[in-house]
């Protein structure tokens, strides 16, 4: 089995004067993305390896979860950067297959597509809501039978999960 966890970077602020991609997390991104963390190792759901998009608020996000998930492998890609869901998958498919858990913390809407078209199975009220929503510092968990990361693909997921930083703590959420 494998397991993918879709990651939305945390509330980011934006600064006058500051290009998009260096966007550092504001102060409910800095809160919300250790409550993240946390929830899932509380949760026992641990990533082998960390798929992160170059950007500062997807690096900064990823600093705070990986705090509470001990240290898997992280490996930046630019290619995540503002990438269609398409693209997202081409570089989780590169994924070495020692990794059984592989987060992707990413952006929007590439993302949220990617976690609609990919969880084909799961609970039909947890699918929808994630096609109508993926805020940020939400999470899907998608789980696939496959024997390789180059063999997922659309339909192929089931949704194991999916978690907004509202439904952790009302407070996170906007």
């Amino acid at each position: 089995m494998r397991r993918l966890i879709l990651l939305r970077h945390a509330k980011s602020d934006r600064p006058a004067g500051v290009a998009d991609h260096e966007r550092p997390l504001n102060d409910r991104g800095r809160r919300a993305a250790p409550a993240v963390g946390a929830h899932l190792a509380e949760a026992g759901i641990k990533p082998d390896l960390a798929l992160v998009s170059t950007a500062t608020r997807t690096q900064e996000t990823w600093e705070a979860v990986a705090a509470a998930l001990g240290t898997p492998e992280m490996r930046s890609h630019r290619e995540i950067y503002e990438a269609p869901a398409e693209r997202i998958l081409g570089v989780i498919r590169g994924a070495p297959d020692t990794a059984q858990t592989v987060i992707v913390v990413g952006h929007n809407p590439g993302l949220g597509d990617l976690a609609t078209a990919l969880a084909g199975a799961g609970p039909r009220k947890e699918r929808t809501r994630l096609a109508t929503e993926f805020p940020t510092a939400a999470y899907a968990v998608i789980d696939f039978d496959a024997a390789t990361w180059s063999a997922i693909g659309p339909g192929q997921g089931r949704l194991e999960r999916f978690v907004r930083p509202r439904d952790i703590d009302p407070d996170l959420g906007g």
